[in-house]
């Protein structure tokens, strides 16, 4: 396996925040950590963020596909939850880990990797 390049962390960052690039699967995302572990009935879901039908299920297969959601099947109902606390986290550093970097005069403030 080939180590990860900046290209590679760059076109990975760019894929993930592409699934984000709507206001409604922000929201549906939102939604889902709000709810926290447990997830959401995709009925709940729904209703909770203000996206139905086949408009949610467009979201979140978008979603699913970036590995940012999960669904799982409980019985007659599908459960919906937030998986990648880590990755969004991680997109977060990525974009601040050069924070200033490129500044007359770096903020001390802010840690750079």
């Amino acid at each position: 396996m080939k180590p990860h390049s900046d290209d590679d962390s760059l076109a990975h960052a760019a894929s993930t925040f592409a699934a984000l690039g709507s206001e409604q699967r922000l929201s549906v995302l939102r939604t889902l950590v709000r709810a926290g572990n447990d997830g959401l009935t995709i009925g709940e879901l729904g209703a909770r963020a203000g996206v139905t039908g086949s408009t949610l299920t467009h979201h979140m297969k978008i979603l699913t596909q970036a590995g940012l959601v999960q669904q799982q099947r409980q019985g007659r109902s599908i459960i919906c939850a937030a998986v990648a606390y880590d990755q969004v986290e991680s997109l977060s550093r990525f974009l601040l880990s050069e924070c200033c970097a490129d500044a007359a005069f770096p903020h001390t403030d802010r840690p750079h990797d």
